[in-house]
């Protein structure tokens, strides 16, 4: 089992920034790649952003490309999404996952957080 547990959503303004991490516990080496997700209201979870272990391979979604950064410290357990340029259409739940394979389908991680709320006001 991995537990997975982010950190740092909240209110900001457009244009802003903000950091989210998400700690890892658990059988972390079973589940090496890790993801950033997020939901709107009434909407699917969409992928953002994903990582492997060695932090050597990564992409995102086009929607985030040039704002986002995901990038991970190994010997904390932790993950994180640096978000510049906020926009109000970046308002959702962000969800941090774990899985074998570093891909953009959600189907293929098995280790989800509880979500952290990012609001981007105009």
């Amino acid at each position: 089992q991995v537990l997975l547990v982010e950190s740092g959503g909240r209110l900001v303004q457009a244009g802003g920034s903000l950091r989210l991490s998400c700690a890892a516990s658990g059988r972390t080496f079973s589940s090496p790649a890790m993801a950033w997700f997020r939901q709107a209201p009434g909407q699917e979870r969409e992928f953002v952003s994903a990582i492997d272990f060695s932090g050597g391979f990564k992409f995102e979604a086009d929607s985030v490309k040039g704002r986002f950064i995901i990038y991970r410290y190994n010997h904390k357990d932790m993950v994180y999404l640096q978000m510049n340029s906020l926009k109000p259409e970046d308002t959702a739940i962000y969800y941090c996952a774990a899985g074998k394979i570093t891909t953009r389908d959600r189907n293929l991680y098995n280790y989800w957080g509880q979500g952290t709320q990012v609001t981007v006001s105009s």
